[in-house]
């Protein structure tokens, strides 16, 4: 299917759906929204869904991996290599998002979107879309028949799971470079200068922090990115693992499931998608607020409020798992707490 014909399929959330959840939760027997955020995560879930009984198991982490052809620039700490390293880690079930997605009974899934010059393994899922992108300041990142293909592997893995029953997705990543892609694509899409979006990273000195901007400037210039089409920003100052993500959350609009938004690449990719289709933000649903310097201004500019702020920034999908155990709660209450009526209680009214 091309990509503006299943844009055109995806519909507005259900405002019946919504409705009805809130009534249930302002029937228990408690003050009226003071479980804040996660009443409202329910409620989301609900208009998303189209029916007012939720149900988040089983649910998986989808962790994107692919390397971004800027790191040539100096941009990173480490090289390319470290993103196949820690691909291979995530099929053993050894890196810090399996460990939590543990906790959080919580199945992952590492994707191979393009990691530069690998062979392939047993764990990791194959859904090449090239060798690792091009260094954006000499050029655009990918093809625009590259991004969009990459997006449609995002909406097909969507699919799959919905087949085998998933009810609740997490958006994770891997790919040195990221933060690099993910700010010059939030400079153009929130119009910002460089500097307010661009961060250390995984812990960049002074002057690679210096390199890192002067590189996302280079590549705006070079590219001229139209801001007003997602695709073109997203082809050309993009990577495999961010379109790939941005389908996650089409996908995940299409299909009616619930997407978690992780930290900073994954909330630019959940902005890619509102571009795309406005319509999509009826899926997508915060974690937490990265600590990256345009980690909170990319989920205003979704409209959405993130129930952590841990100053976590480690990626692979932790925070979006970090939240799952939080929504877990929520439902034991929405499901299994005692009403006004059955506690013999005077209800609370709005005030």
């Amino acid at each position: 299917m091309k990509l503006c014909k299943l844009i055109e399929q995806i519909t507005p959330a259900d405002e019946a759906a919504r409705a009805a959840a809130q009534a249930h939760w302002d029937a228990c027997a408690k003050p009226l929204g003071s479980l804040g955020l996660l009443e409202t995560a329910v409620c989301d879930i609900a208009a998303l869904t189209g029916g007012a009984e939720i149900a988040l198991s089983p649910r998986t982490v989808l962790v994107l991996c692919a390397d971004n052809g800027v790191v040539a620039q100096g941009v990173t700490q480490t090289g390319s290599g470290v993103t196949a390293a820690v691909a291979r880690q995530l099929a053993l079930g050894r890196t810090s998002v399996c460990r939590m997605a543990e906790v959080a009974h919580c199945r992952v899934v590492p994707v191979d979107m393009g990691i530069k010059d690998f062979p392939g393994c047993d764990g990791v899922l194959d859904r090449r879309v090239g060798n690792g992108t091009t260094d954006f300041t000499e050029g655009g990142a990918m093809t625009r028949e590259q991004a969009e293909a990459a997006i449609l592997t995002g909406v097909e893995l969507v699919r799959g799971e919905v087949e085998r029953g998933t009810r609740l997705l997490a958006t994770g990543e891997m790919g040195i470079g990221n933060t690099t892609t993910s700010s010059a694509i939030a400079s153009v899409l929130l119009g910002v200068e460089p500097e307010q979006v661009t961060g250390r990273g995984a812990g960049l000195s002074d002057d690679g922090l210096a390199r890192k901007t002067a590189a996302i400037r280079r590549g705006v210039e070079v590219n001229k990115p139209n801001r007003l089409d997602a695709l073109d920003v997203l082809a050309k100052l993009g990577g495999f693992d961010l379109a790939g993500m941005c389908g996650v959350f089409l996908g995940g609009a299409l299909y009616r499931v619930p997407v978690l938004i992780d930290g900073f690449p994954s909330a630019v990719a959940a902005l890619c998608a509102a571009r795309l289709c406005p319509n999509a933000r009826k899926a997508m649903l915060a974690s937490h607020v990265s600590a990256e310097p345009a980690g909170a201004m990319v989920l205003r500019a979704l409209d959405k409020k993130p129930p952590i702020t841990a100053e976590m920034r480690l990626g692979e999908g932790t925070g979006a798992v970090a939240a799952m155990p939080l929504l877990d709660m929520a439902l034991a209450v929405y499901r299994e707490g005692y009403t006004f009526t059955e506690g013999g209680i005077e209800p609370y009214t709005p005030q």
